[in-house]
């Protein structure tokens, strides 16, 4: 008996062994892929895992109950509106089987990180220096990434600002990161860059839903006050770089900081909130081939959701409105989708409570009614704005109009703007510009995107 013991344990630490290391690919679930990296790694003598889901704007969750009998796979990932539970087979490098959560069912499968093909990884190790730092706004601790040319300066230097959503350092989605790859090639051109995981991911504390575009400025400014107490940085040609809602967020800073010399906006928003998420959901839809009612549906309830957030009132009707909508838009799915669905009424709750916690957060009164013009009419410092042709988050037609008018308010005369075509809002090549292609696509830039930022920013301030 106790050598059947000993066999049995043994085969479960060969598996355990087997299954260590980085898994990547996607839950499949009513017809949409959610991307996912899976680690596992072992704590002690236990086998335990992370997951990350970036579209979501979750990363480094812990997973729980992480089981691995060769060939089953078992893990679980606790969340407020269900436990996620993941129940697969590994089949060599592949590990695939059932999600299941509050009523859905689904599937998933990952795959070895080596054999997914991504973009070209900055070499290893790279010809500059990579240092971890940490520094502080009041009682919030900001952990990120400093990379350095090798010899020479100081240097030039960028502080670099994500998006919406809890996102870490490298702004990771489906396997792209996309400031990892700009910052390498910024710093193997001469010019140092700070990126640092927003509030509540990887080494940072704090909340992004309980925070502002506000509070993210004021991280940004000491992000560069850390870089101007630094031999190896000039501090006089530190520059920004934002994202989405970091072109919000750049703004801010620059206006509030005398310390910002150049910015750069990435699918920078240029109207107010309320406009964006109205064009927005109507250009999602449209590029997944949504009808004209279908349109209007979403934006009769948006703008119920933007009332009640506004004046409080409201908020029980509005419940019971969305919940009559998600289980109508539940009972229309085509039967191959509807029998994902085991229990619908716990589906529809976990929808309702997801859309309602999301519309009542710090970050969204915020967001919804602040206008970016406001900063950016203020702005003196050069600018570079990049657009996509095909974004359907951030769409140029309603944004680089009254970013360019607000620029021109200022008496800003070193503004340079460019759409670059076929890119959406990750300046990826694209196809129609929705976010359901995020997943399969090439992780790769479009031509000239990182070449024209590095020229622009070495053109006004040169390198080391």
């Amino acid at each position: 008996m106790a050598g059947v013991i000993c066999l049995a344990m043994a085969g479960v630490a060969e598996a355990q062994d087997e299954i260590l290391g980085t898994w990547e690919g996607e839950i499949v679930i009513l017809g949409s892929r959610l991307g996912i990296t899976v680690v596992f790694e072992m704590s002690g003598q236990e086998l335990a895992a992370q997951i990350d889901i970036p579209q979501q704007g979750a990363s480094g969750l812990p997973l729980a109950n992480v089981q691995s009998n060769d060939p089953a796979v078992h893990f679980e990932l606790p969340a407020p509106q269900g436990t996620a539970v993941f129940a697969g087979q590994r089949l060599g490098e592949r590990i695939e089987g059932s999600f299941t959560q509050a009523g859905y069912e689904g599937t998933f499968s990952i795959t070895r990180s080596e054999t997914v093909a991504e973009a070209p990884a900055p070499e290893d190790p790279p010809p500059y220096v990579e240092e971890e730092v940490v520094f502080t706004n009041a009682d919030i601790t900001l952990a990120g990434t400093l990379t350095v040319p090798p010899s020479g300066g100081p240097f030039p230097s960028v502080v670099m600002i994500t998006g919406s959503g809890p996102q870490n350092r490298d702004e990771e989605l489906f396997g792209f990161k996309p400031f990892r790859i700009i910052a390498d090639h910024f710093t193997r051109n001469g010019i140092a860059v700070l990126r640092y995981d927003d509030r509540g991911v990887g080494g940072s504390s704090g909340s992004v839903s309980e925070s502002t575009s506000e509070d993210f400025a004021g991280d940004v400014i000491e992000a560069m006050r850390f870089l101007q107490a630094r031999d190896d940085i000039e501090p006089n040609a530190i520059g920004l770089l934002g994202h989405s809602e970091g072109g919000i967020v750049a703004p801010i800073a620059a206006v509030r900081s005398n310390a910002v010399t150049f910015m750069i906006l990435m699918a920078g928003t240029s109207v107010t909130g309320e406009e964006i998420l109205l064009e927005q959901g109507e250009a999602i839809l449209r590029a997944n081939g949504a009808g004209a009612t279908e349109i209007q549906n979403q934006k009769d309830m948006q703008a119920r959701m933007f009332e009640v957030v506004r004046t409080g009132r409201g908020l029980e009707e509005l419940e019971a409105d969305v919940r009559r909508q998600v289980r109508a838009e539940i009972e229309s799915l085509p039967p191959e989708q509807r029998t994902a669905i085991t229990d619908v009424d716990a589906a529809v709750e976990s929808q309702v409570r997801g859309q309602l916690a999301f519309v009542g957060s710090t970050w969204f009164e915020f967001f919804l009614d602040h206008d970016p013009a406001t900063a950016l009419e203020k702005v003196h410092v050069p600018v570079l704005a990049l657009f996509g042709e095909l974004d359907v988050q951030v769409p140029p037609a309603v944004n680089v109009g009254p970013l360019e008018a607000a620029l021109e308010r200022s008496g800003n005369d070193d503004v340079t703007i460019h759409t670059f075509p076929k890119a959406n809002h990750l300046f990826l090549t694209a196809e129609t510009g929705s976010p359901n292609e995020y997943p399969s696509m090439d992780k790769v830039f479009v031509p000239g995107f990182l070449e024209m930022m590095t020229e622009w920013i070495l053109e006004r301030v040169g390198s080391g």
